[in-house]
């Protein structure tokens, strides 16, 4: 064992691990936008040309905007800025890796059902507009980590959060990260300048609650189909009181209650492990009640506890102890926390959580890589 263990680099497999999921999510957010997806196309086509103001609405106008002025179609125009928001996350997540000393136990956080294997395991997680806020806190992290975020950058990730709120608004119940990393950062509290994160999203989510309207007034989808994109299903028909949909799939949904245990097991054998951080515990679990509206109001339940793990990834980026070289990592050493670490990752591959639906199945990485393509083979016998 210890001879094998000696021929592993933990941040090889890290590096593996994040261009296998950049040209992953690049590749199937393609697929989606070919095939006019609904649920990922329709939500960046939502508009204010269709009644006016609306929640999510920028996006659409702006990319009509943009084929009104190139002529070009629109899903092209949707992937391209994709493509452009995917890659700047993994990039800045890269280069926040890059120079920290890598461990067994972090990367463990990246295999999990819910951290990048998620998006393996459930390809719907692509192409979504979370990862705009996904970015903004790669970006914000990498200069807190060198020492970098002057005030010009700092007032520019405001903005950006600012103008992500009129994109999508779960941009809101995701701001305690940023004010946390400040904190892991600083070591002190510094009110004043977390009441600009704040503000950042929450006057926009006054706004859109006070004066928008309706994702579809009634004329969305012949505007869309005026411009090329024809949409048969996809949030313009979204027409579901989630929460009675909720209650009437509780036998499915009580499962997520399982993921969500055996993920806070994760986070919190991760805590113990690293060097301990003064309030830290209970500001992650701050964090998440201020999400739990989330839960309430939509059915993604999936998809808020992988918003949640992507933060916390990037987030504890922070606390790996910094190093001058690239392929810097700790060496694998046979003990207990090696053997719990290796059984948190061979559980996490697993199992598998739904986007929305069946909160956990034995459906996860190993069963969609090893036993999926040979039952498809026997089909085609």
């Amino acid at each position: 064992m210890k001879n094998i263990l000696s021929y592993i680099s933990i941040k090889i497999l890290i590096y593996l691990v994040i261009i296998a999921t950049a040209l992953f999510a690049i590749v199937f957010t393609y697929i989606h936008n070919a095939n006019s997806d609904g649920y990922i196309l329709g939500d960046w086509l939502i508009n204010y040309q269709d009644g006016g103001f609306k929640r999510r609405g920028l996006s659409g106008s702006f990319f009509f905007f943009f084929q009104d002025v190139t002529g070009l179609k629109l899903q092209y125009l949707v992937y391209g800025f994709q493509v452009a928001v995917i890659t700047s996350f993994f990039y800045y997540y890269f280069k926040i890796i890059q120079y920290k000393e890598a461990t067994f136990l972090y990367l463990s956080l990246l295999l999990s059902s819910i951290g990048f294997i998620g998006i393996f395991n459930c390809v719907d997680y692509v192409g979504k507009k979370e990862f705009i806020v996904f970015f903004l806190f790669a970006y914000f992290v990498y200069h807190l980590s060198k020492n970098s975020l002057s005030g010009l950058k700092e007032n520019a990730v405001v903005a950006g959060l600012f103008i992500a709120m009129f994109f999508h608004e779960i941009t809101l119940f995701f701001i305690p990260y940023f004010i946390i990393a400040l904190y892991l950062k600083t070591q002190k509290w510094e009110w004043k300048r977390y009441i600009k994160y704040i503000l950042a999203v929450l006057i926009p989510a006054v706004i859109i609650i006070l004066f928008g309207k309706e994702i579809n007034e009634g004329q969305s989808l012949k505007i869309l189909e005026s411009r090329g994109v024809i949409l048969t299903k996809g949030i313009f028909f979204w027409n579901i009181d989630e929460r009675q949909y909720i209650k009437e799939h509780f036998n499915e949904y009580r499962w997520y209650f399982l993921s969500l245990l055996v993920s806070v097991f994760h986070v919190g054998y991760y805590l113990k492990n690293q060097t301990p951080q003064k309030y830290l515990s209970i500001m992650l679990a701050g964090a998440f009640l201020f999400s739990l509206p989330l839960f309430y109001l939509a059915i993604d339940w999936g998809r808020w506890m992988y918003i949640h793990m992507i933060f916390l990834i990037i987030l504890f980026s922070l606390l790996l102890r910094d190093s001058t070289y690239s392929s810097s990592c700790e060496m694998l050493v046979v003990n207990r926390k090696f053997w719990v670490t290796l059984c948190i990752v061979l559980f996490s591959l697993m199992y598998r959580v739904e986007m929305s639906g069946r909160g956990f199945t034995f459906e996860g990485f190993f069963y969609r890589t090893l036993f999926v393509p040979f039952e498809l083979l026997n089909k085609m016998i």
